[in-house]
């Protein structure tokens, strides 16, 4: 039998996606690129915005007819729309023709509930905590050169606009022994970029092993990769992490911390537990101790209660953050969570219309910081070839995507490019 995935939403799901194909190899199942040849479509999907939710509502209704053709496939929906309450029971009364419902917690018994359905009709199974942490999934890995590394799971810290933790869990950090053997088995198999993933990554802990120990073990490993990690949060973010990061070359000098608000009465209606001072310092500390490192960030507008003023200093801390790029976002209500719950709920026009304004000044900080790179030579892990372009591309270490021209697979390979042109986040240059 043969499966396809789809999945939605974040590098944890990509990664998690990954897991569940290795799940399913290991059952003896073959993977399909197209969903009308499978036997087994898997819906791996995403609850953080209503618009991820629409969308795979859509592509869920648009199977039904090859159902019905196809009366022997299983259509199986799991991740974190299918583990948010209530969203199971409404999955199998709109879409009857589901199979199987799983939830996050156990992504590693979609076999089982594969060979259950064999003998039951139909199948909801959703843990309320992680009994393991999967580490003995063999991911069937579809990012080389990059790899995804799950460190933790799950998130303590409940933003009040954020449904994450009710369909993750509560933190739970994986072995750091483990994490580092994993670490070292894809640096000896060829991988060149390394990204330690988590909810909150910066607070992973086991036992007296912190976040910054494991990065600092992390990017010990031998061998010529590079390390990147997110999702960090503010308020875990320390000097310490700092002093790592400057400590090894192999760590890329590129943060992504989300701010999700410059207002300070906004973060702390959103549970967010620093102040926009509190965030610039922590932005000042890094650049004083690695003044070429970058920041990116997450911005949510249009907040219950969001005030022009408060939208106004949104805008200000794009400049003075000097973020070098930003994802913005539109507030989505998130039933049971408590934002979902406020008064003030802003009107749509009026969130629209400061979405616009905040994505012209991050594409302004954009443009400015990419157009500095032309004249200079970076260094490019190759990742991917552009046949619609003609060109390789790869990541620099801040994050750029380098595009450049080669007569030869230059894939997994690290390249020095002279930046010739800039567009956006995109550099364009020639090998040297």
């Amino acid at each position: 039998m043969k499966y396809h995935i789809v999945t939605y939403g974040c590098q944890m799901n990509v990664h998690e996606s990954e897991k569940i194909a290795g799940f399913l190899r290991a059952a003896g199942y073959a993977e399909e690129s197209g969903i009308e040849e499978a036997d087994i479509v898997v819906f791996n999907t995403c609850c953080i915005r209503e618009n991820a939710e629409n969308h795979a509502f859509g592509n869920i209704g648009a199977l039904k007819k090859l159902k019905r053709r196809k009366k022997g496939m299983l259509i199986a929906v799991g991740g974190c729309m299918a583990q948010e309450p209530g969203k199971a029971e409404l999955l199998v009364k709109k879409f009857p023709f589901i199979d199987i419902v799983f939830g996050t917690h156990n992504v590693a018994e979609l076999p089982a509930l594969i060979e259950r359905k064999k003998r039951e009709k139909k199948i909801v199974s959703l843990l309320e905590d992680r009994a393991e942490t999967e580490d003995g999934a063999q991911p069937v890995r579809t990012s080389y050169p990059n790899a995804w590394v799950n460190i933790t799971y799950g998130c303590n810290n409940f933003c009040t606009y954020c449904i994450v933790p009710y369909v993750r869990g509560r933190e739970k950090s994986r072995s750091a022994a483990v994490i580092l053997d994993e670490v070292h088995s894809l640096v000896a198999a060829g991988y060149r970029e390394i990204t330690l993933l988590g909810q909150n990554v910066n607070s992973y802990r086991d036992g007296e092993t912190d976040f910054p120990a494991l990065l600092d073990a992390v990017a010990s490993v031998e061998g010529k990769f590079r390390v990147r990690f997110m999702t960090s949060h503010p308020k875990d973010f320390s000097a310490r992490l700092v002093a790592v990061m400057k400590k090894h070359d192999k760590i890329c000098n590129l943060l992504h911390l989300p701010a999700q608000s410059g207002s300070s009465r906004v973060l702390a209606l959103m549970n967010r537990r620093y102040t926009r001072e509190q965030y610039l310092e922590k932005i000042a500390l890094l650049r004083a101790e690695i003044p070429e490192a970058e920041v990116t960030t997450d911005l949510i507008v249009g907040f219950p209660t969001e005030t022009e003023e408060d939208f106004e200093q949104t805008l200000s801390l794009v400049r003075e953050a000097d973020f070098s790029s930003a994802f913005t976002f539109i507030y989505s209500p998130r039933t049971g969570t408590k934002a979902a719950q406020m008064d003030g709920q802003i009107p749509e026009e009026v969130s629209k219309r400061r979405i616009a304004r905040l994505i012209e000044q991050v594409n302004e900080n954009t443009r400015r910081k990419s157009e500095a790179y032309v004249g200079k030579t970076i260094e490019v892990l190759c990742e991917d070839y552009d046949a619609k372009k003609g060109l390789y591309l790869g990541r620099e270490p801040l994050g750029r995507m380098g595009y450049f021209a080669s007569e030869t697979d230059r894939i997994g390979e690290f390249v020095q490019m002279k930046v010739t042109r800039a567009n956006g986040v995109s550099l364009y240059g020639e090998l040297l």
